[in-house]
């Protein structure tokens, strides 16, 4: 019995990890946010690395993570690095392209738990009196990554991460 039980297991496991590796080499994410105030209200509050400690995710849930900034104060080629004993591990986030009050574009480099590159998109639009906030992602799809989204979607894994963020940055911007 015992034996039929763990061969059923085995079988469940390797159903999984082969079903994970038919996912695609690369991910893609992207989630929306209306915020009450104009575009060069909310674009300075993404185009500079020191206002993400107010509403990036990653800077309020993990109370070990602690920033530089190099490079450009604001916009293109200001640059932050950050480093974590908790959840937010160690990388770089590079501003490569901002376009004032509608786009910054910032790449991320990850040094810990893994070396990984994506490429998150931020563009504002107008809508009346407030601002579409949309943020986007993409990147390679790690194979671990491939396993969770077997359970929960890549929209699981990063979805909740950018709802929670645009949140916080509806939250702070109409303060």
């Amino acid at each position: 019995m015992i034996l039929r039980i763990l061969v059923g297991v085995m079988v469940v496991v390797a159903a999984v990890l082969i079903f994970a590796a038919t996912k695609p080499p690369t991910f893609q994410v992207e989630k929306s946010v209306t915020i009450q105030d104009p575009p060069e209200r909310v674009y300075p509050l993404i185009a500079d690395f020191h206002n993400w400690p107010q509403w990036a995710p990653q800077d309020r849930e993990d109370a070990t993570m602690q920033r530089t900034y190099s490079g450009a104060a604001t916009g293109l080629g200001a640059v932050s690095d950050w480093t974590s004993r908790g959840s937010a591990g160690a990388g770089r986030m590079t501003i490569t392209a901002a376009t004032a009050p509608t786009r910054v574009q910032v790449v991320v480099d990850w040094r810990k738990p893994f070396e990984l590159r994506n490429t998150h998109e931020f563009t504002l639009v107008p809508v009346g009196a407030g601002t579409q906030v949309t943020w986007r992602a993409e990147g390679t799809n790690l194979y671990m990554m491939k396993v969770l989204e077997v359970f929960v979607g890549v929209n699981g894994l990063m979805g909740k991460h950018f709802e929670t963020g645009l949140g916080n940055l509806k939250k702070f911007a109409q303060q």
